[in-house]
């Protein structure tokens, strides 16, 4: 059976739990900062904490999959473990793979993480758009069988990417806006909110040059180590502020391995968030 659409399951969450996701990202140095090391053991022990702490509290976790993939088969293992617990736990995860191709292999990577019988099923999935917008349909058609979910790199936080998304095509309209757009029509007329989101990062500064009212979610990386803050939200974001999921990594992740001090510093980040919705 189909699941409840993404978009509305990602809704109720943000409403009940608050709009934040935390990243799950065991890079080599904070492996070190938690004194652990960089071996799958020490992967395993980084994952399982970060979900013990906030898989029951936090809306969305996002791991980013190349951490694990880089110790192979056995890191996989970890990654599919750490997935089926978080959702088991209540947290809707959001697998940071950006993948991105064309045809029968833009499938199988679909297939891999949005297919319900898949082993590392995740709520929804980066994707990657810059082979063109159409080389993405067969993960937008399992996104929409499956009940799950794509957020689509569109205006993203590292430097390097304007060279791309500020490219203007024949029609005078730059590409992230295109990309915007796509995502507009794949979500028009979804209630409470559609499942097709854009990446569009909080470092970004003032974006009312774009229309960012998708009808989707806007996952804005950037909070915390790369700079940005819950309350430079209303201004990057403006009238699209309610659909915004804040993403923090570092600034969270940083306070491990102790299990209570990563539920106190992501409930910091949390109700400063909170507050800069409720008052904006």
């Amino acid at each position: 059976m189909t699941m409840e659409p993404f978009g509305a399951r990602l809704r109720r969450a943000m409403d009940e739990r608050g709009p934040l996701c935390v990243g799950i990202d065991p890079h080599a140095s904070l492996l070190l900062e938690w004194g652990l090391n960089d071996d799958v053991a020490g992967l395993e022990r980084f994952s399982r904490t970060v979900v013990e702490a906030m898989a029951d509290r936090i809306a969305v976790l996002k791991p980013q999959s190349a951490f694990f993939e880089r110790f192979g088969s056995r890191g996989i293992a970890v990654l599919e473990k750490s997935v089926q617990e978080a959702r088991a736990a209540g947290a809707l995860v959001v697998m940071d793979a950006k993948r991105g191709d064309i045809g029968s292999t833009m499938a199988a990577y679909a297939e891999s993480f949005l297919h319900k019988d898949a082993p590392a099923f995740s709520d929804a999935l980066t994707v990657s758009p810059y082979l063109g917008y159409g080389s993405l349909s067969p993960a937008v058609a399992l996104a929409r069988e499956s009940g799950a979910g794509l957020f689509v790199l569109a205006l993203t936080s590292n430097p390097e990417g304007g060279e791309v998304q500020h490219a203007v095509r024949a029609d005078g309209r730059d590409v992230g806006a295109t990309m915007l757009a796509h995502l507009a029509v794949e979500n028009a007329g979804e209630e409470p909110l559609g499942s097709f989101g854009a990446v569009v990062g909080a470092t970004l500064g003032d974006l009312s040059s774009y229309d960012l009212g998708i009808n989707g979610p806007l996952l804005a990386p950037g909070v915390g180590a790369q700079g940005a803050t819950p309350k430079d939200l209303p201004w990057v974001f403006g009238s699209a502020l309610r659909n915004v999921v804040p993403s923090v990594s570092r600034g969270v992740l940083r306070h491990g391995p102790d299990v209570s001090a990563l539920r106190d510093a992501a409930e910091r980040f949390a109700e400063e968030i909170r507050v800069t919705l409720t008052s904006a």
